[in-house]
């Protein structure tokens, strides 16, 4: 039985704060202040008239319920101005009144109708997302990929998500009827377009997912050259953001190496990977399903206390075995973004006087690979910065 994704708590925002955020996008704010400028104005004009002669007008506060009461057309009669400049005010606020509902309930409503019509149709932009996480194509069980991320990824919510697709919103809705993606952020446009990914906010994007898109007719050559084209216009845009992308033909692979892609994923080759082994009864097809399967999540990769940088792998091990009840089997070198391991690096190698050795470290620093798999390295291999234990879970 699978489980229900569990969000943890307070990672889904108030609704109060989505709404206010597009409200503050909209153009009927102004609108609102202006009006309660108009309020606030009346209220001090009919109190300088009326608060010496007339008990009911004692304060501000008094003069701008009286204020609302009347330009909302309700004449409770409780308060009522006495003399003529009071009343000249009075006149202006029924008249302005009169009008004031209409205003507002029409702009009101024409604002959430071009929301509502927006967001469905993927034509609004996310200029107010932060940190978000931005995929980019489609894929036929787009509902199970999308609630597998959810799964792996605890601290991530629906909302956080931005999908750029050409697909139909019929298509974006339908997938928003599950309880689970009900959230889902769409901007609907090519994402080659450099323009729509600057609707996606791609600049303050935290990660990029890049699909072997399947919402069109497009052979597996053309899928995989849009791509590449994806991912060069987003390293174009901001190079800090952190790239995963699917491939289905591993002769693109370089390309993406050469603009610093930090995840590559070969789908054709992982799978006849696994059916070459199947052939050998091996077995390694389970293991591989076991290790990998997103309810149990047994291979994991996992930070570690940043005293054990230096330290040998046996103590790691060690470590992790008796605090955690998990086993140590390798490290993951040089995570995180690849261009700035590079780039960090790069300031590292350039602080020898030695001509040879600076040519050496250069060397290395062009051969560095971003998460680069390290198993069973040896009791005494060194832990290094930037680096993540990979681990295996109890049963």
């Amino acid at each position: 039985m699978r489980k229900k994704h569990q969000r943890p708590a307070g990672s889904r925002r108030n609704p109060f704060s989505l709404f206010l955020e597009r409200f503050l996008k909209s153009r009927i704010y102004p609108l609102i202040a202006a009006i309660l400028l108009i309020l606030v104005l009346s209220s001090i004009g009919v109190l300088l008239f009326e608060q010496h002669g007339n008990q009911g007008f004692r304060n501000l506060g008094d003069a701008i319920w009286w204020t609302l009461v009347t330009a909302a057309t309700v004449g409770y009669g409780d308060k009522v101005p006495l003399t003529t400049g009071g009343k000249i005010v009075a006149v202006l606020v029924m008249l302005f009144g009169v009008g004031l509902l209409g205003m507002i309930t029409g702009r009101i409503a024409s604002w959430l109708v071009e929301w509502k019509i927006k967001e469905g149709s993927g034509l609004a932009d996310q200029k107010t997302l932060k940190k978000h996480f931005v995929i980019c194509g489609w894929k036929s069980e787009m509902v199970s990929v999308l609630e597998d991320i959810l799964r792996v990824n605890p601290d991530l919510s629906d909302e956080e998500i931005v999908l750029v697709s050409t697909v139909e919103p019929e298509k974006v809705e339908n997938l928003r009827s599950h309880p689970s993606l009900q959230n889902i952020r769409f901007v609907r446009g090519d994402y080659v377009d450099e323009n729509v990914l600057l609707r996606a906010n791609i600049k303050q994007a935290a990660k990029v997912l890049v699909l072997a898109d399947s919402s069109g007719q497009a052979s597996d050559q053309e899928v995989d050259a849009r791509t590449v084209m994806c991912v060069l216009t987003v390293k174009t845009i901001s190079k800090d953001i952190y790239t995963c992308v699917e491939l289905i033909d591993s002769k693109f692979k370089r390309y993406l190496e050469n603009v610093h892609c930090d995840e590559i994923i070969l789908s054709r080759e992982y799978n006849r990977i696994l059916l070459a082994n199947a052939t050998a009864a091996s077995g390694i097809a389970h293991v591989v399903q076991d290790l990998l399967d997103v309810e149990g999540g047994r291979l994991i990769t996992k930070t570690f206390p940043a005293r054990f940088v230096g330290d040998s792998f046996a103590n790691l091990g060690k470590y992790f075995l008796e605090e955690e009840n998990t086993i140590l089997i390798g490290m993951l070198e040089n995570t995180g973004n690849i261009f700035q391991r590079k780039r960090e690096a790069l300031r590292e190698a350039q602080k020898t006087s030695d001509i040879s050795r600076l040519v050496a470290n250069l060397q290395e620093v062009k051969e560095l690979r971003g998460n680069l798999p390290v198993f069973n390295p040896g009791p005494d291999y060194q832990i290094k910065s930037y680096s993540r234990a990979i681990l295996i879970r109890a049963q």
